[in-house]
């Protein structure tokens, strides 16, 4: 190899936007690896949650569990749109990245602390580390260009300020001043990106950033399944009988198998266009994705109330079913279904949802409902196509 091919391959490139119509565009295999860590820990947010709730703290654990995947989400969430605007996949943004995956490990590691005694410092340390890194990724977006060097400034701003007060945050007892506190901060986040965005909008792709969320979903839903199969897997030296873990079993593929059907049947890239749509289908995937992730979660109760393992009562673990089913359910019609969907459909989705959480309520242990009611939806899907239409704020 002569030297100017070596200096081409470490030369950097100025990272220019992405052409927001071009064709073929898909998640790189960087973009799946990325995703792939982040599983890590959500993987282990929601086995924590499960032995918060088996414990019988419920309310502390839920409170926990939605702080922390806080954390996973929205550093995965701000990747995955500057990805689908600046991706220019050259070395020093393939190493940035994987310092932002390195946070991802550091902050699975901090996730028990948080359960165990709300220690929340090497939580913040290892998101303030992927965060850092993503301000270097729009400092040298606001180097490269000048139609979107204004709004690249503005989230390097933006982003480095809340880091401080997340740093100072750490100064906050334990209690109700610090929900409070990480309250205010998740509004600040969740503010960058609407201030910076109405100064240029980033050319994001409908395809591919829609992509990018239906890939992260189908991940949840797999480890979904594992931990439930481990789950079913662990129990089977402890019960008398193999026929309630096997009805646990094919239960919950069915329902996993529905989720997913559900949340493939609306063509996404529908649901962005505006601002205002953009930001509501990004936000509301705290919801649908947290939802998914915590399904497993009440299927492990359940096995644990079959087994004796919990205190939890046969409620209890129908609630843990139910209102992750119901909360996905919503989610996705709220931010990707309703919008192309006819009359019938959007009647029948959020019936759905409220059948779910009534089943809980009246029927205790009566997963099967739960379950027929995700294929009674699936069926609908079946018989109905999605309608052209115009997508509002």
């Amino acid at each position: 190899m002569n030297g100017d091919a070596r200096g081409a391959r470490f030369r950097l490139e100025r990272m220019l936007p992405r052409d927001p119509d071009e064709p073929h565009r898909t998640a790189s295999s960087l973009e799946l690896f990325f995703d792939l860590v982040f599983v890590v820990a959500v993987s282990i947010a929601s086995a924590q949650l499960h032995e918060q709730l088996r414990d019988g703290n419920v309310q502390g654990g839920i409170v926990t569990y939605l702080m922390v995947f806080f954390a996973i989400w929205w550093a995965w969430m701000n990747f995955s749109w500057f990805a689908t605007s600046f991706d220019t996949d050259d070395w020093l943004y393939r190493v940035v990245t994987i310092v932002q995956m390195s946070g991802v490990l550091v902050l699975a590691a901090g996730i028990g602390p948080v359960y165990e005694s709300g220690d929340l410092r090497l939580l913040v340390v290892a998101y303030v580390v992927m965060r850092v890194a993503m301000i270097a990724q729009w400092l040298r977006a606001a180097a490269s260009g000048r139609v979107h060097r204004r709004t690249a400034l503005t989230y390097a701003v933006g982003i480095a300020s809340v880091q401080v007060l997340w740093a100072l945050f750490l100064l906050v007892p334990v209690g109700g001043l610090r929900l409070v506190g990480f309250a205010a901060l998740v509004v600040v986040e969740l503010a960058v990106p609407v201030i910076a965005e109405r100064q240029a909008l980033t050319p994001w792709h409908p395809h591919h950033i829609t992509e990018r969320y239906s890939a992260f979903t189908l991940i949840v839903l797999g480890e979904t399944v594992l931990a439930s199969a481990g789950a079913v897997i662990s129990a089977l030296d402890v019960v008398e009988t193999l026929l309630p873990l096997i009805g646990i079993a094919a239960l919950t593929l069915v329902s996993a198998a529905s989720m997913w059907w559900i949340y493939f049947w609306p063509p996404h890239h529908r649901a962005i266009g505006s601002l205002a749509q953009s930001l509501r289908y990004g936000y509301v995937h705290y919801f649908v994705l947290a939802a998914a992730a915590a399904f497993s979660v009440g299927i492990e109760l359940q096995i644990d109330v079959l087994t004796g393992a919990t205190r939890a009562s046969d409620r209890d673990a129908s609630f843990a079913v139910a209102i992750p089913i119901a909360v996905f359910l919503m989610g996705i019609w709220w931010v990707a279904i309703r919008i192309c969907a006819d009359r019938v459909v959007n009647v029948v989705v959020p019936l759905a949802a409220i059948v779910v959480l009534v089943d809980a309520l009246l029927l205790p242990s009566s997963v099967l409902v739960t379950c027929a009611t995700l294929v009674a939806v699936v069926v609908v899907l079946v018989m109905r196509d999605p309608v052209a239409r115009t997508v509002r704020s």
